[in-house]
């Protein structure tokens, strides 16, 4: 697959010009890694596993934030304004910062992984927590940019769809077509979004010879779209997924429904089960709510849903870097011992 700038990888794809900045710091390109444990597991004769934790920032919001952040300096954006939950914080500030823009980034309090708060900070962004949900701070940031005060990059701006579904066209071309089914993790809903377009397009373009199954999952405690309303206090330990009102519900619907697919809900537990298992049986470590789409390929196998599926991609979102503390919890405490083999070998016993 080529390196170099997103933007002129896929220029003929994207809305952009001579005119847009082709800013980069290496997203995109990211490994499609065959998942042999879940394949043994689930009976399906393809896994393959899409993990987007190896860009710039480690998650996948590096792809449409380039392309957000190039089209704000060629509208002459001095600022760039975002609500996250932790990984479009990170995002908009590396990117922000490597075109000499100012981001300010407003947080639900309390609701932040400290691995990707550590990364707005130290990218130098202005970052205010505000008591209340996601959904409240979205809220917030919409009505900042509508005062003209800075350049929204949220998923809500559409360069920002524009530029995720890039990875729909790397599927295509490293496995020669599109998967019979795209298993994916789904929050404010822009990623299965973008997904669908990006398949969409590759087959209208013969890039793809078919179109996948969308198959999206929400965490049990923050699933409006299997509710069908929002959830005013969504809750999961999966904090990347945890909103209760996504902007793009209409775009995720469409995927659902336009592909023969399904936006179905998983508990803690098994996203809890499918993190450990996708670091310990495959050797890839993500984060938790990256964890949601191998937690709904698991389900969804389980319950005979997939007889007829030869080729699975499940999306990693995210890198477990980004969330330190759920990584430790898998483990009880780290036994301290005296400097000896005796004492070494007794504590491993």
């Amino acid at each position: 697959m080529p390196g170099g700038s997103l933007i002129e990888r896929y220029a003929v794809h994207l809305p952009v010009s001579q005119r847009t900045p082709r800013l980069t710091l290496g997203e995109g390109a990211t490994p499609l890694v065959r998942a042999a444990a879940l394949e043994r597991e689930t009976g399906i004769p393809e896994v393959w596993l899409k993990v987007e934790g190896q860009n710039p920032t480690g998650s996948f919001k590096d792809r449409g934030m380039v392309v957000a952040v190039a089209k704000a300096v060629e509208a002459g954006a001095r600022v760039v304004l975002c609500a996250s939950t932790g990984n479009t914080a990170a995002s908009a500030a590396a990117y922000a910062a490597r075109a000499g823009l100012a981001c300010t980034v407003v947080l639900p309090a309390g609701q932040v992984a400290e691995g990707k708060l550590a990364q707005a900070i130290a990218h130098g962004a202005r970052i205010v927590a505000v008591r209340g949900p996601f959904d409240a701070a979205l809220s917030v940031v919409r009505d900042l940019a509508s005062a003209g005060e800075a350049t929204l990059v949220n998923s809500v701006n559409p360069h920002r769809i524009e530029g995720q579904k890039t990875a729909a066209f790397e599927i295509c071309e490293t496995l020669g077509d599109a998967p019979d089914a795209l298993f994916i993790p789904v929050g404010n809903a822009g990623n299965i979004t973008a997904y669908w377009r990006g398949f969409v397009e590759a087959a209208r373009s013969g890039m793809a010879r078919q179109r996948p199954r969308m198959y999206g999952y929400q965490a049990a405690g923050a699933a409006p779209l299997v509710g069908g309303a929002p959830v005013p206090q969504p809750e999961t330990f999966a904090t990347a997924i945890r909103i209760g009102n996504p902007a793009s519900w209409s775009g995720a619907i469409a995927a659902r429904d336009e592909s023969g697919g399904a936006i179905d809900a998983v508990t803690d537990a098994e996203i809890r089960d499918a993190y450990a298992f996708a670091a310990r049986c495959e050797g890839i470590f993500c984060e938790p709510a990256s964890a949601a789409s191998i937690a709904g390929l698991r389900k969804r196998a389980r319950g005979g849903g997939l007889r007829d599926v030869r080729r699975v991609v499940c999306v990693l979102t995210g890198n477990g870097m980004k969330d330190p503390e759920s990584a430790r919890s898998l483990a009880g405490p780290i036994p301290e011992v005296d400097a000896t083999i005796d004492a070494v070998r007794r504590a491993l016993a």
